[in-house]
């Protein structure tokens, strides 16, 4: 159970018994629980959405998406923004991109694009609300995170140190696999047939983002993978919010 309470601590900011001494294989094997804790936070945000019922449908997006940033304590918001500033800024080349990436300051490209993000998901939450489709909160935040695990299994992690290339060096991709996998009954459970174009979104976005960090960087970061993440909420929220039931 390590290796849960590892992923459990870096994913979020729920309270986890402190791990202790740690190996590079727990680290990585941390990655197979991903799913798991995602579906912890969709069981949250689920729950609250239910006590929301009633109230006011932008009042109640407004508190999910604050309980939700809360939850993850904006982990993956940061890396969006800093491959936001570094992917502009950057200018094409490797080195420079790297090198703002890992600058902690967020220039006008990392707070526009947290701004764009952080308003398309309150208006999907919103929507979600307004129609009760309560049970898309349950999946989305698993299924980014399966995504997220994928990555690490699939591309080179391209940046030395730290708990990323422990990550990836110690991955174990059958469980990783398995667990994306044993998510499908889930989604289609929790959404039906609009899992499919969800599905869709979610392959398509993960490969062109997969494809342009391969050319630039020849691999991705810690901060590109909680690009995708936050990517991949956006995202399958959209889809949920669009072409499901009006």
């Amino acid at each position: 159970m390590t290796s849960f309470w590892l992923a459990l601590q870096f994913l979020t900011r729920l309270p986890t018994p402190a791990p202790g001494e740690l190996d590079a294989r727990q680290v990585g094997y941390s990655l197979a629980w991903y799913p798991l804790v995602g579906l912890l936070l969709g069981a949250i945000l689920w729950g609250a959405a239910l006590l929301l019922q009633g109230q006011d449908s932008l009042l109640g997006a407004a508190i999910l998406l604050a309980l939700w940033v809360a939850l993850t304590g904006a982990l993956h918001l940061d890396g969006l923004a800093d491959s936001a500033d570094a992917w502009v800024g950057g200018l094409g080349d490797r080195e420079r991109t790297l090198a703002i990436m890992k600058d902690p300051a967020s220039g006008p490209v990392g707070v526009t694009a947290l701004v764009l993000l952080l308003l398309l998901k309150f208006t999907a939450l919103a929507a979600l609300l307004q129609r009760g489709e309560l049970l898309a909160l349950l999946v989305v935040a698993p299924l980014a995170r399966s995504a997220v695990a994928l990555l690490f299994v699939t591309t080179p992690y391209v940046r030395a140190g730290g708990l990323g290339e422990a990550l990836a060096n110690h991955a174990p991709q059958g469980a990783v696999l398995f667990g994306a996998l044993a998510l499908l009954p889930l989604l289609f459970w929790g959404v039906g047939g609009v899992a499919v174009p969800v599905l869709a979104a979610a392959l398509l976005l993960s490969l062109w983002l997969r494809r342009r960090v391969m050319r630039r960087l020849g691999g991705f970061t810690g901060d590109i993978a909680g690009a995708l993440l936050e990517l991949l909420e956006c995202a399958a929220l959209l889809v949920i919010a669009l072409t499901g039931p009006h």
